[in-house]
């Protein structure tokens, strides 16, 4: 593997943050950079058209990229389908396509922690992030969480640490990517929009541990079919459960309300009482199991985890609290961009629920999304493309109780008006943003900023 980028001639597609910094990157290590963008030039933010404009070879905006003879790679940004035709052209001739994790990896340094799963994978992700760095190691959480993993793998040193979250979309374009700890959390329908099947999703999800030798290790959710059905492809890294559920003779489990593992040597190993974990719900317990046997694997302190577990308060945008206003509370559950993940918000909230849900139409069925609400659920408020859509499949299975919204204002306040003393206003979209938001966390801090408006 050649990882000299010297006047190589190289492509990116996509200038969102991961395109961004791979362009950065890859002209820092004097390559021949072009980049292409869906956008018109006029959408292109003028600062970054200046840039691009003086240190790119060619500026493809609003078009697509012609001269694929010369290239001799081609960087897709996450958001990019490999299926593009100008991609496959590409592919067709001979260029080696890549995405800005596989040469991230080829490129810099430091040791790799990969965490991929429908769900959980931000709080995951940080958790164990806040584990490395309370155990003093040098320590980078990067990846789809928000910080493009090339932008810190050349400033990385060899001993520092990138704890990466990896989606579906970025291992799909992985090569030689070599986690030393790699970890699936779960596999439930997503982004059939791009992957068509579920074989092919899991499929992608897999690629996380392609790559692995004898000396790494694969965490797998024993609980989940989908997901611990995937380990049989594994054949090189040790494999390791981890349940909520069951008793395992080696992994990381549940014992006596503690979380707690057994190791290569048959020792048992405690860490903290599930009891002590400040992350509410079934799902975040899995997500403190396998953050637990993710660090230990590494060699982390068996303290240190379990003083980072009981501190953790969670992330921004997942069951994020937002305050109570005449005995109602507002519940922050933006992150929830699928079906999946908003079940889940709905089994962590106690009493009744006022819910906001509806965004960016991703392909899902959300027939199981509406039947988890078991008269728990007292109305739904939608937004978004996905409105009539989950609307109807609601009316289907006998839930009525469904109001339109245009807007993120009139939700909150639609939703504070049905909502009594004890209710939660939960905004759990179970879709993503992009229909109305430029990311899910924009979706959160305007859901936020709504909330806060009421209190006026």
């Amino acid at each position: 593997m050649n990882n000299n980028m010297e006047n190589k001639k190289v492509l990116v597609v996509g200038m969102g943050k991961s395109g961004i910094a791979a362009a950065q990157a890859l002209l820092r290590l004097g390559a021949k950079v072009s980049v292409q963008d869906s956008k018109k030039e006029s959408e292109i933010e003028p600062q970054l058209l200046t840039f691009l404009r003086g240190k790119a070879e060619r500026c493809y905006f609003g078009i697509q990229p012609d001269a694929l003879d010369d290239l001799d790679m081609m960087v897709l940004s996450p958001g990019v389908s490999p299926e593009l035709g100008f991609v496959q052209e590409a592919v067709a001739k001979g260029v080696e396509v890549i995405g800005e994790l596989e040469i991230a990896y080829r490129v810099g340094r430091g040791n790799y922690i990969a965490i991929t799963g429908t769900n959980g994978k931000t709080t995951t992700t940080t958790l164990v992030g806040e584990i490395f760095k309370n155990a003093k190691k040098k320590t980078y959480v990067v990846g789809n969480i928000g910080v493009a993993v090339i932008s810190m793998a050349l400033t990385a040193e060899a001993d520092s640490w990138l704890i990466t979250e990896t989606s579906s979309f970025q291992l799909e374009t992985t090569k030689y990517f070599k986690p030393q700890v790699s970890a699936i959390l779960n596999l439930t329908p997503d982004h059939m929009n791009r992957h068509h099947t579920m074989e092919n999703y899991g499929a992608a999800k897999a690629k996380i541990y392609q790559n692995q030798d004898e000396s790494g290790y694969f965490v797998v959710n024993y609980d989940d079919p989908g997901a611990y059905a995937l380990r049989e492809n594994c054949k090189k890294a040790k494999i390791v459960p981890f349940s909520r559920k069951v008793e395992l003779e080696y992994g990381a489990f549940v014992k006596d309300a503690k979380i707690v593992l057994i190791n290569d040597s048959g020792e048992l190993i405690e860490f903290c009482g599930i009891n002590e974990l400040n992350i509410p719900g079934d799902h975040n317990l899995e997500n403190a199991l396998a953050a637990a046997a993710i660090s230990y694997l590494a060699g982390i302190d068996p303290q240190v985890i379990t003083d980072t577990l009981s501190a953790f308060q969670g992330v921004e945008h997942r069951l994020e609290y937002c305050g109570e206003i005449d005995g109602v509370r507002f519940v922050n559950d933006s992150k929830g961009t699928n079906p999946d993940a908003s079940i889940k918000a709905i089994e962590a909230m106690q009493g009744g629920i006022i819910l906001i849900a509806g965004g960016y139409d991703k392909g899902s069925d959300f027939t199981e999304f509406i039947q988890s609400f078991k008269g728990r659920v007292k109305h739904m408020v939608l937004l978004g493309k996905t409105a009539p859509i989950i609307k109807e499949q609601a009316e289907a299975v006998g839930f009525n109780r469904t109001t339109m919204a245009k807007n993120m204002e009139e939700c909150v306040s639609i939703a504070f008006k049905l909502a009594t003393p004890g209710d939660t206003v939960l905004l759990s979209p179970a879709c993503a943003s992009w229909d109305m938001y430029t990311c899910f966390e924009q979706r959160g801090e305007h859901f936020k900023t709504c909330v806060h408006g009421l209190e006026k």
